[in-house]
């Protein structure tokens, strides 16, 4: 008996073409979160960083761009990967945490919402396609899928396009070491609706959300810098909090997916997860196979670009998938058949993960 799947029909993203070395944060006035003046060369500092995160470089736009413009660039790409008609769209839904920002005016831009903005540059006249937002933290592309999956699946749509992107480059705080994390970018996903006899495309997925005790992990706040000119509000985030949060907590939502989905750990052939900070990634695995009893992973199952693109919060994800579904990240290759777990986490804290065969 067939029944109705949600498959990837394409996928697109954009790498701003701004690189921004760790060399060069040499010159800046880093300070703890009280507002002290950490004495620590630089050269040590971006030297640690470095170590824990694996990060040498990040992207970021340029000042003419914002955050509905690259998301654009990503939708622009997918469709045309996909060869679909844009006006067949029935869904487009954007995943960001901070809307349009200025590069000479930094205040959240949200109204009207970027999904409405992305469908006015795509040129789409259908007053079918609704267009909407979802801000969920850096899952904000994951939840978009699980969303626009449950609307495909009820047979009320057919094609969706899900997008994620982020400028934190204009909400990062050059006085705060957290800052050289950050990145910019933008990917998107065409999801196209199927009949099917086997199971395929989107399998399960999972969400959590822990707001009473871990709510602000991440927030808005003041610089560092108490000399700091100005009222602008920059991210931060409680680092090593967040961190014991995601390895206590990925894992098993993870595997309660994997478990929805009837598979086997050793079916799996890619993990991709949001590229948050190296270290935690290999820890969040290493645990994943813990809780399944495995010592043993496999080389190349969690391919990475967190190194060269660093944390683009919602479009890390989407990238990642672009990058590895077109054949340019380093020996690593995906074919029909192929079992591939999604997985995010973020502010709010929000967590999710979603398991997907390849068509």
């Amino acid at each position: 008996m067939k029944k109705r799947y949600s498959i990837i029909k394409g996928s697109g993203c954009y790498i701003p073409e701004k690189r921004v070395v760790n060399e060069d944060f040499l010159n800046n006035d880093f300070y703890d979160s009280e507002g002290n003046k950490i004495n620590t060369p630089n050269e040590e500092i971006i030297k640690k960083f470095e170590k824990i995160t694996e990060i040498k470089e990040r992207r970021y736009v340029t000042d003419d761009l914002q955050t509905s413009d690259i998301a654009y660039f990503a939708a622009k790409d997918a469709i045309v990967n996909s060869g679909i008609d844009k006006e067949s769209l029935d869904y487009i839904i954007v995943a960001h945490n901070f809307g349009d920002i200025q590069s000479n005016n930094r205040k959240s831009d949200l109204v009207p919402s970027l999904a409405a903005r992305v469908k006015n540059k795509l040129g789409i006249e259908n007053p079918g396609t609704i267009s909407f937002d979802v801000p969920f933290g850096c899952p904000g592309w994951l939840m978009g899928m699980i969303q626009a999956d449950y609307f495909l699946r009820s047979g009320d749509a057919k094609r969706a396009l899900i997008i994620g992107a982020e400028t934190l480059s204009r909400v990062s705080d050059p006085h705060d070491r957290d800052s050289m994390i950050y990145s910019d970018g933008a990917g998107a996903t065409i999801l196209e609706a199927i009949e099917s006899d086997e199971p395929v495309g989107i399998l399960a997925h999972n969400s959590r959300s822990d707001t009473l005790n871990h709510a602000f992990l991440l927030w808005m706040g003041k610089s560092n810098n108490p000399d700091y000119e100005g009222d602008q509000l920059f991210l931060k985030m409680h680092g090593r909090k967040l961190y014991e949060y995601a390895l206590n907590t990925v894992p098993s939502v993870v595997k309660e997916s994997l478990e929805k989905a009837k598979i086997e750990l050793e079916q799996v052939d890619k993990v991709l997860i949001h590229q948050a900070n190296a270290k935690m990634d290999d820890a969040i695995l290493a645990r994943l196979f813990k809780l399944f009893h495995k010592k043993d992973i496999p080389k190349d199952i969690m391919p990475m670009t967190i190194a060269e693109l660093g944390n683009s919060s919602v479009a890390t994800v989407p990238t990642l998938l672009n990058l590895l579904l077109n054949n340019k990240l380093p020996n690593q290759k995906v074919t029909s058949g192929n079992i591939l777990v999604f997985a995010s986490v973020g502010a709010g804290m929000n967590i999710n993960s979603m398991v997907y065969k390849m068509p």
